[in-house]
């Protein structure tokens, strides 16, 4: 899982002027604090067999719909597996049968693939002016920096990328770089002294096919009403839920087929993530929106999502939810409770860098700005952790669940709702979690997925940038460094 050592730089990867950091209509300047890192990659689909690696993590793992994918993250598909990644509102990269591919880098302008075994499509329908995407595979790197299709094949000692649909990129190999043209393929043969052969793109496969149709479906109009464009997941809302109307809230969506007395982050688990910390991963295959934006409310004996009024930039949260603790007012008590923050309620962030952890906030919320109950100024009531005291979903019954803490992000047990009674007793948490991650936290599965052999994650790499390194962080959370934990693989035969 190298790569190799002729890292090319590319004026097409230079980085852009802008502002990249999230915004919303009729709000003040952000402080300095606000979060710049973008919406992370998601899983958001799979069939059949599909495995999951995040370094630290002791073991492959069942791969899970809705994990939010951080650098150095790799998936491999089993013989009949398909696997579906989403990085923005309107691209994906899908990997077929027998293949391993993985998330190197993921900035506000530039998105980093590798790709070590089989093949995968990427399907760009929107790509702001100045980003670029790149596929990094042993033989060449391929940057893309326009919509359109792209199909990239490998094989042993070969790789064959194909554009359609007026898609455009640069291969850079040991042998050079060179452009590959709207409708053109070009292969790659060999990695120390490679060959190059072009020329007309070939028609499109059944997987080519299968892909457009699958684009197709999930950028139906209909399936992304009532939240931003730029939130993702409108389309298993559409399959698992209705949407209401509903006075104070606005639209809201109702799930359905949730089991009686079911609560919002209750069937899940806590996951470790290298930017956003812990990090929510439900159990639902419609556990992102609903999960990482808006807000729930309960309203005529029922649970339903409030994306509040649609905003220009939503900004991500690993979750919505406001941790509890003893009247010390300490993480570090056992065990964590938590429950998901009613409408209007502000976050205090456990992640993130020193000024925005423990500050409360309403980044990526539109609505009205509510404060132990009592709707507050937007622009000029200043709101510190110590004014909150009261969190209105936090007095609904069996609203409140908790895990021990040596639980805790572990995927060991199951949240459990807390007595009313026992809720009394709780205050929020100000701040960062004291709970550390283990080698389990990075895992989204207790089950075992299956190891890609040897040959394959061992396999180097050309790119145009090193992959992101983690190293430091993972030092500083205990979980070794990189080169320490790598993959687990099958004996090679």
């Amino acid at each position: 899982m190298r790569t190799r050592g002729i890292l090319v730089a590319l004026g097409i990867v230079a980085a852009l002027g802008g502002d990249p950091t999230p915004a919303w209509a009729d709000d003040p300047p952000a402080p300095a604090a606000q979060p710049t890192d973008p919406t992370p990659a998601r899983v958001s689909y799979i069939h059949g067999e599909v495995s999951f690696w995040r370094p630290g993590a002791p073991e492959w793992a069942q791969a899970r719909m809705n994990t939010p994918l951080a650098h150095g993250d790799l998936l491999y598909t089993g013989p009949a597996g398909t696997v579906e990644i989403q990085f923005g509102p309107r691209a994906f990269v899908r990997a077929g049968n027998e293949t391993q591919i993985g998330l190197d880098n993921q900035e506000p302008d530039y998105v980093q693939f590798r790709l070590m075994a089989g093949h995968a499509a990427l399907d760009l329908r929107e790509l702001p002016a100045g980003h670029t995407v790149e596929i990094a595979t042993p033989s060449a790197a391929f940057t893309v920096e326009r919509v359109g299709y792209y199909h990239v094949d490998l094989r042993e000692d070969s790789v064959t990328l194909r554009t359609h649909r007026g898609g455009a990129a640069t291969m850079t190999s040991p042998a050079g770089t060179a452009p590959v043209a709207a409708n053109q393929q070009i292969t790659v043969i060999g990695t120390e002294s490679p060959r190059i052969e072009t020329g007309p793109a070939t028609g499109l496969t059944a997987w080519d096919n299968w892909n457009y149709q699958r684009t197709a479906y999930l950028l139906q109009p209909a399936l992304t009403q009532n939240i931003p464009p730029s939130v993702y997941g409108g389309e298993t809302l559409a399959q698992h839920g209705t949407w209401r109307s509903v006075e104070s809230y606005g639209s809201v969506w109702v799930p359905a087929g949730v089991a009686p007395g079911w609560v919002p982050y209750s069937t899940g688990r806590w996951i470790w993530d290298p930017r956003f910390g812990w990090t929510w991963l439900d159990d639902a295959p419609w556990g992102w929106a609903p999960y990482h934006y808006g807000r729930w409310v309960f309203v005529g004996g029922y649970w339903a999502w409030a994306p509040g009024p649609i905003v220009v930039r939503p900004v991500y949260a690993p979750a919505l939810v406001v941790f509890l603790g003893g009247h010390g007012v300490t993480a570090g008590v056992r065990p964590v409770h938590w429950a998901p923050l009613g409408w209007g309620e502000p976050i205090t962030p456990w992640w993130g860098r020193p000024g925005f952890i423990g500050v409360a906030t309403w980044y990526g919320w539109g609505g009205p700005r509510v404060v132990n109950n009592v709707v507050v100024n937007r622009t000029t009531t200043k709101v510190t952790v110590t004014n909150i005291t009261g969190y209105r979903n936090v007095h609904v019954h069996n609203a409140v669940v908790a895990v021990p803490a040596d639980h805790f992000g572990r995927g060991r047990g199951k949240p459990v709702r807390v007595a009313n009674a026992a809720v009394r007793d709780l205050a929020p948490v100000r701040g960062a979690l004291e709970v550390r991650p283990v080698a389990a936290s990075t895992m989204p599965a207790e089950a075992s997925g299956t190891r890609p052999p040897a040959s394959v994650h061992e396999r180097r790499v050309v790119a145009t940038r090193p992959p992101r390194d983690l190293s430091a962080t993972l030092r500083a959370q205990g979980l070794g460094a990189r080169g320490e934990v790598a993959p687990p693989a099958a004996p090679q035969i």
